[in-house]
């Protein structure tokens, strides 16, 4: 068992690394808040890793499409704080992550496809090396901010890899309302799972 002492999922994974050792050359995290994340995400990031050695670590972000776009900016409308959105560069690399949306759209509802909004999901892929240096460090004012713990690395300057996803066949919101609980067991069920 990881320390209750740990803060997130990657302080879990960080503290686990620790206990066993080097066991594996990447490490997958995943997230319960998150069980609309596809599976084919994990190879996704495992393989991106392998591709680019400079990245310490891999997450996905999938393109919203118009219904999960309205999701967020429902949350928006009624206060909620909804998904975390990611911007990154030409070449993948995160620039930011919030849990506002971005980028800004100053008329929101007026986008039509392709959306320019990629909700991040949560999920990511670590090299060893990658969960020591977060394990020593102290967390990040935007981390503490924001309650995004990726934002750590970036303060760090270490480099993260987005794993970009065209929108998925179901709306991949996670659970971070109670009113996420419906919408989340009416995907579920529409794609078959109990």
């Amino acid at each position: 068992m990881t320390s209750p002492e740990c803060a997130n999922g990657t302080e879990r994974c960080a503290d686990a690394i620790a206990q066993l050792g080097d066991i594996a050359d990447v490490v997958v995290n995943l997230q319960g808040d998150a069980p609309l994340s596809p599976t084919f995400a994990v190879e996704r990031l495992v393989a991106r890793l392998s591709a680019d050695p400079s990245a310490v670590m891999a997450t996905p972000a999938v393109r919203c499409s118009p219904s999960v776009l309205k999701h967020l900016l429902d949350d928006v409308a009624e206060g909620r704080v909804g998904g975390t959105t990611a911007v990154f560069d030409r070449s993948d690399r995160a620039l930011y992550f919030s849990k506002r949306i971005l980028p800004y759209l100053p008329n929101a509802e007026q986008i039509e496809e392709p959306v320019p909004v990629h909700l991040h999901l949560g999920m990511y892929a670590y090299r060893p090396e990658a969960l020591y240096a977060y394990r020593s460090s102290e967390p990040s004012n935007l981390e503490l901010l924001e309650g995004l713990e990726q934002l750590r690395f970036l303060d760090m300057g270490m480099p993260v890899s987005v794993v970009r996803l065209e929108p998925l066949e179901w709306d991949s919101i996670e659970l971070n309302n109670p009113s996420d609980v419906a919408v989340i067991q009416r995907v579920l069920i529409q794609r078959g799972i109990d």
